[in-house]
């Protein structure tokens, strides 16, 4: 009895698609096509066929061990089902039937409604609409139903019944508008929800509708600006008693302006109001609302924009100044100014570059962020931007400063998008600080820089690169031109070991090797680089490494043995090492030439021995005879000696030189005069005493003895004949060198004027040299170095 109720129509289901040659059976649930979620049932499949007969579930379908009912009946029982599922059933006996299925739905019954709230939208003077929105509870996962069922109540105690019904299959807030005429005085309200597995009905909420009414939207007409106001055309038709209007710039909160909440006046549905207090160059966008004396705030109007008016730059721009990395350029660097100091659309800037000798002024493009200057000088910077109202203040900034103390615990950190830089607040009150952060390539358009005042010790700078190495750099102002920079630790946001290593170059000079390379590009580097490595391996077997500070790029190795070396090298960054570089190879030979050490103690073994020669007289004696082309003959003056000093005195002694040759003689005679032999010593080393008479003096000989004298004995010019009877007083003067041609050739003429000798070594007297007349001591040059008299 219990099967024979869903059995019996399936049946006559079946026979009537059967015999239409639609389907080949039917499908249905026990529990129906939507049912509470976790819920067992079975679903039954009837065919008109007798073998091959199958239940599949699921997407795609797949087949299910189903249970017998009888010969054309099978079922599946379904345990604990969640969610939706679709089941067919198929008989393959007869294929060119088609299959049966059903899609059967799980969910929930509807919550009871709640948070019920009605509102009253005047539009005129007869009627209004009345906005009612509820709460559905939770969501069922099934199509939903709503009642809404609205009593109404007026002044004159007439009562009414409004149902509303609503169909959804969400349940979140949902809402009903409907209109009500505005004699109505109270209203109640409540909601009904049902679905197939069940139903609720909220509370009954009661309304006064002159507690609920609001006027309707307002409409604004476009405003009217100047620089620092905008003016407002309000209308409003239904006699409201408050208006409020709000404003806002771009990306900015609604402010109300205290001046606008005020009472509307009835004796006009237009009105016009001002807003003040607004700033220049700003794109302004505004709102009203109304209320009546009793209820709601109206809804917002539909926004109305507006451009304020410009005005002239409020204040100086925010400039720096940076010197490239080879000081061969100065880079002027400015921020874009914000609407609230630009106080319009700027149109160019004015860059003037000024020192003793050079005025450049410039205009850039708005733009422009940057002006580069050839040379890195003492030069001061003046920048001015301009809008179609005027020009800012200047802003000075000068290239070079007087260094002075820097900060100390200057310091990096680092988070996922940015740096904060801080420093410990020096002891003398500086003016201001301006931080920088910069790749550490210092690449000068991508240098950021902030501005702080006194008070602060941390800047954040945002908007850095992963696996990017930052550096920064705080400067300290203690007034315009006295200013000190501390540099902090590198950073990076992200970082990784390298993904290349640098390519190397090796030369190998003696038994040292010198490696220089390139850092690696800022793409390969994937973060700050800590150190370079350095591996060396010899053909002998020998192993070595070393450590090389990153920023480093050369290396010398020395004191290598001879061998075949093998070098590679690696970057690493805080995260590890990186690849290996390709190897390359290079010789240390044999030296083959003696050591330095050798060569100078050679040297040493030289100088001592030629020393210890020296002290010998013979070898002296040798080495100036060897070497006597290179010397220079020293004839000493005899005006200058004791000697011609002390005939000066005296006055007395008379020197006659008379020129006998092999074929002649003189006729004339002198009185009074003595003979003396004068004869070459090569040597003297003693203190000859010398005849006693007027003419005879001490000769002493030393070995500080006239070097050309004993390196030209043979070519000595000696004086054989001396007269001491000149009386007479002579000038001193040098023997004239025009030697005995000259002397022939002037027989006729004053002897002592025109008689002269060559040096000692330039011509041979083989005779008694004799001249007429009469010579003092005090006219004649002679080289008496090497002479005695006897």
């Amino acid at each position: 009895m219990f099967w024979s109720w869903p059995i019996g129509p399936a049946v006559i289901l079946v026979a009537v698609q059967i015999s239409i040659g639609e389907k080949s059976c039917v499908l249905w649930s026990s529990a129906g096509l939507e049912v509470l979620r976790g819920s067992t049932f079975e679903v039954y499949c009837t065919f008109n066929c007798k073998n091959k007969l199958y239940i599949y579930s699921g997407s795609p379908p797949q087949k299910q061990s189903h249970r017998v009912f009888n010969d054309t009946t099978i079922y599946l029982k379904i345990e604990h089902l969640t969610s939706s599922r679709t089941f067919s059933c198929k008989c393959e006996e007869k294929p060119e039937l088609d299959p049966c299925g059903q899609d059967i739905s799980t969910g929930y019954p509807p919550d009871r409604p709640k948070d019920i709230f009605c509102d009253y939208e005047i539009q005129n003077l007869e009627s209004g609409v009345i906005n009612c929105s509820w709460n559905g509870g939770r969501n069922t996962f099934l199509r939903n139903h709503f009642e809404l069922g609205v009593r109404t109540v007026s002044g004159n105690g007439t009562e009414g019944l409004l149902l509303l019904n609503v169909s959804r299959k969400e349940s979140k807030r949902l809402s009903v508008n409907f209109n009500m005429s505005r004699s109505v005085d109270r209203i109640s309200v409540w909601v009904r929800a049902h679905n197939s597995l069940g139903s609720a009905v909220s509370a009954v909420v009661n309304y006064t509708l002159s507690d609920r009414a609001k006027p309707s939207a307002l409409s604004l007409g476009q405003p009217d600006c100047s620089s620092r106001e905008c003016r407002l055309k309000v209308e409003q038709p239904l006699n409201v008693s408050y208006l409020e209007i709000q404003y806002r710039a771009d990306h900015q909160q609604w402010t109300s302006n205290p001046d606008s909440v005020r009472r509307w006046s009835s004796s006009t549905s237009s009105q016009a109001r001002s807003i003040g207090s607004l700033e220049p160059h700003r794109l302004y966008h505004f709102r009203a609302r109304s209320k009546f004396r009793s209820g709601l705030w109206s809804s917002w109007s539909s926004n109305v924009s507006g451009w304020t008016q410009e005005e002239a730059p409020a204040r100086a721009l925010d400039v720096w100044v940076v010197c490239g990395p080879d000081s061969k350029s100065m880079m002027v660097l400015w921020k874009e100014p914000n609407v609230s100091i630009s106080r319009g659309k700027i149109t160019q800037y004015t860059v003037r570059v000024s020192s003793p000798s050079l005025n450049i002024i410039t205009n850039v493009s708005a733009d422009s962020r940057n002006y580069s200057v050839p040379l890195c000088s003492h030069y001061e910077v003046t920048m001015w931007a301009h809008n179609s109202k005027g020009m800012s203040p200047p802003a000075t900034m000068t290239s070079l400063y007087t260094e002075a103390k820097p900060l100390r615990d200057v310091r990096a950190t680092v988070n996922s998008d940015s740096v904060t830089i801080s420093w410990r607040k020096p002891k003398l009150a500086p003016a201001m600080y301006v931080v920088e952060l910069y790749p550490e390539d210092f690449l000068l358009n991508e240098l950021q820089w902030v501005r702080l005042n006194k008070s602060e010790t941390t800047a954040v700078l945002s908007g850095i690169k992963p696996y990017e190495c930052y550096e920064g750099a705080v400067y300290v102002f203690y007034n315009k031109s006295f200013v000190g920079k501390t540099r902090s630790n590198r950073v990076a946001a992200l970082e990784s070991k390298p993904k290349s290593s640098p390519s190397f170059e090796a030369k190998n000079k003696g038994n040292k090797v010198i490696i220089t390379w390139k850092m690696l590009p800022r793409a390969f580097r994937m973060g700050c680089i800590t150190q370079y490595t350095i591996y060396v391996e010899s053909s002998t077997g020998d192993h070595m490494n070393y450590s090389v500070g990153a920023s480093e790029t050369t290396f010398e190795i020395k004191n290598l043995s001879p061998a075949i070396y093998t070098l590679w090298m690696t970057a690493s960054t805080a995260k590890g090492e990186g690849p290996k570089s390709q190897k390359g190879k290079f010789p240390i030979k044999q030296d083959d030439h003696p050591s330095l050490l050798l060569e100078c103690v050679v040297a040493v073994l030289m100088v001592l021995l030629l020393l210890c020669l020296c002290q010998s007289a013979v070898v002296k004696h040798r080495f100036w005879e060897l070497f006597r082309c290179l010397m220079l003959d020293v004839v000493p003056d005899p005006a200058n000696s004791k000697w011609a000093k002390e005939c000066i005195k005296e006055k007395q002694g008379r020197l006659s030189i008379q020129l006998l040759s092999s074929g002649s003689t003189s006729t004339d005679k002198e009185e009074d005069v003595n003979m003396v032999d004068v004869e070459e010593l090569f040597k003297q080393t003693i203190d000859t005493p010398l005849p006693t008479g007027d003419s005879t003096q001490l000769i002493s000989r030393s070995p500080d003895v006239d070097l050309n004298t004993l390196m030209y004995p043979a070519l000595t010019t000696y004086i054989k004949s001396l007269s001491h009877d000149s009386d007479t007083n002579t000038t001193v003067d040098y023997i004239s060198s025009d030697g005995p041609e000259s002397m022939e050739e002037r027989e006729d003429e004053d002897v002592f004027g025109g008689m002269s000798f060559l040096p000692s070594h330039g011509i041979f007297f083989t005779e008694m040299l004799q001249f007429d007349g009469k010579l003092t001591l005090d006219a004649v040059k002679i080289d008496c170095s090497d002479m005695q008299i006897t």
